[in-house]
């Protein structure tokens, strides 16, 4: 089921009223701009693409902006000045900016540090609007690391969990997790290796914490896996022909409502639009549970 429309004219008539500021109750919807993939500094980088992609985000008025990794091709200086550029093009106070495995490349990560800050991070803030009675107008971010350095592999690791669980704790509170590699495997991306090699656990962790939203980038294919009471929505490239079979360059906007959870995937060419709506509330459990 699908919509499509063309370019920031295209934008819902309806939302016009939820662009301003502090206009409580009037607010209904919480909107993120999902973009990951730059690759500046790569052959087959083309700043027109992240131009039109910087031009559609700004002309919606996100409430938060994820740039879920890989800004670099590889990890150079150069490049993460330039990503860094760019991004801050982006008018939005509110984004959260990870690193990706090719960030990591080089000691990529300590120009990373330098220029964007520490490589696992929170953000939070009240909501100003209602979009359900099941949500105190809140909405947490939480982004770690998942990168092993040189390595295309990645791994969230065990002496992440507490930080998760204690960032997570708060009940009534919409919340979305951040990293760069995939927690499931996402059709056309290849090999096992694309996942982090603990998975499982990170999913387990997630899940009893009650995260709401999963957002990730890595492979260059947009997708969306409603798994455990979560929707793992990865990225495509937004800025790069790095691209598989025909997929092509693009980001996301993924829309909060009261009963429903709408994925856009916007092409970084035209800004054309693939609409996919799902339900806020699932109905029953959608995996087995075992003792632990």
């Amino acid at each position: 089921m699908s919509q499509r429309g063309k370019g920031p004219a295209s934008s819902r008539e309806g939302d016009r009223e939820e662009k301003g500021a502090g206009m409580k109750g009037t607010k209904k919807r919480f909107l993120v701009a999902q973009l990951s993939d730059l690759h500046c500094g790569d052959a087959r980088f083309d700043r027109a693409l992240l131009d039109r992609c910087i031009e559609i985000i700004n002309h919606e008025s996100p409430d938060a902006v994820i740039v879920a990794g890989d800004l670099t091709a590889n990890g150079y200086r150069d490049e993460f000045e330039e990503a860094a550029a760019y991004i801050a093009h982006i008018e939005c106070p509110c984004k959260v900016v990870i690193a990706g495995n090719h960030d990591c490349r080089n000691v990529g990560y300590v120009h990373f540090e330098e220029l964007f800050g520490p490589r696992a991070s929170t953000l939070s803030f009240i909501h100003c609007g209602d979009i359900g009675k099941h949500l105190s107008e809140q909405v947490k971010v939480v982004a770690v690391d998942s990168n092993k350095a040189d390595l295309n592999d990645g791994e969230v690791g065990r002496h992440n969990y507490d930080f998760i669980q204690r960032e997570f704790a708060e009940e009534g509170v919409f919340k979305i997790f951040v990293l760069h590699h995939h927690l499931v495997h996402v059709p056309g991306t290849g090999r096992e290796r694309n996942i982090v090699w603990d998975a499982g656990d990170v999913m387990q962790v997630l899940r009893d914490m009650r995260v709401d939203l999963v957002l990730s980038g890595h492979k260059h294919v947009p997708y969306v896996w409603p798994v455990a009471h979560m929707y793992l929505v990865t990225s495509g490239t937004a800025s790069t022909w790095r691209t598989r079979g025909r997929i092509i360059p693009s980001f996301n906007l993924v829309e909060i409502r009261e009963k429903e959870l709408r994925v856009e995937v916007i092409s970084a060419i035209d800004g054309e639009r693939q609409v996919l709506p799902y339900p806020r509330w699932w109905l029953h459990e959608s995996f087995a549970l075992y003792p632990r």
